[in-house]
């Protein structure tokens, strides 16, 4: 795998609360749950300590395996899900969300004498979220002279042609959008400026079996969908990732 050499954030909802106050929030919970478990067990109050340890555990166990998904487990397993794609080096993609370029710069890697487009709203999905912040990590992954930005609604009209792109790809995106119809306009935009061939690869936490059938509706064929596994659990294995893969017929 290649070595990341962006700071690409925190993924969550930081709109009103800055990601360092979350941070700092979190380990202040740990640091109470810890004290009350070892003073609850001292005071020998065994059922009572017992049960805020398991708490304490379970706490440690959500927080930890968020933060794995988020700083390495995504980039694990899209890196297995691109180098799948045998991609030849030449494509036009579109990355739908691309935020601070975790996925875009990822696939970019691999496309000496092709194009990553990505769109976004930039609003505060992640920690620092911004085109600038995205930029940046474009030059130091050597990667700035084969992307480009756009900032843009992936629920209206894309600002992109019919059959524009070989390959379209989306990370944890759709399923922010609020309504299932702004959710269906994301899928039928997508179909329509994938070209005859190309290949659409969706991960998402939410709403995932409906993206697929929406593919299947459109004509899309070679419909799968699966579980990602522990790398993309954020927080436990009920907020698993899933990934729809589907290719528009030629």
């Amino acid at each position: 795998m290649h070595r990341r050499k962006g700071d690409y954030g925190i993924d969550g909802d930081f709109e009103k609360i800055s990601a360092g106050w979350v941070l700092t929030g979190v380990a202040a919970i740990l640091v109470a749950l810890v004290v009350a478990t070892v003073w609850t067990l001292a005071a020998g109050l065994l059922i009572t300590g017992v049960i805020i340890g398991v708490l304490t555990l379970a706490f440690m166990f959500f927080q930890g395996t968020y933060l794995w998904t988020t700083l390495i487990g995504k980039f694990r397993v899209w890196a297995r899900i691109l180098g799948n794609l045998r991609l030849r080096g030449d494509e036009q993609v579109l990355d739908l969300g691309c935020g601070r370029g975790a996925l875009l710069l990822t696939v970019a890697q691999l496309l000496p004498r092709g194009r990553a487009v990505g769109i976004d709203l930039w609003t505060a999905d992640q920690s620092g979220n911004s085109p600038e912040a995205t930029l940046r990590n474009a030059d130091l992954e050597g990667v700035a002279d084969r992307i480009e930005l756009h900032t843009g609604d992936i629920t209206t009209r894309l600002p992109f042609a019919d059959n524009t792109f070989d390959l379209i790809l989306s990370s944890l995106v759709v399923h922010n959008i609020p309504s299932a119809e702004g959710r269906r306009a994301a899928i039928d935009e997508a179909v329509r400026v994938l070209r005859p061939g190309g290949r659409i690869v969706i991960a998402d936490l939410l709403h995932t079996a409906r993206y697929a059938t929406r593919l299947q509706e459109l004509g899309l064929t070679d419909i799968h969908r699966r579980n990602l596994g522990p790398h993309m659990w954020w927080g436990s294995p009920l907020l698993a990732t899933r990934l729809v893969t589907a290719t528009k017929p030629t």
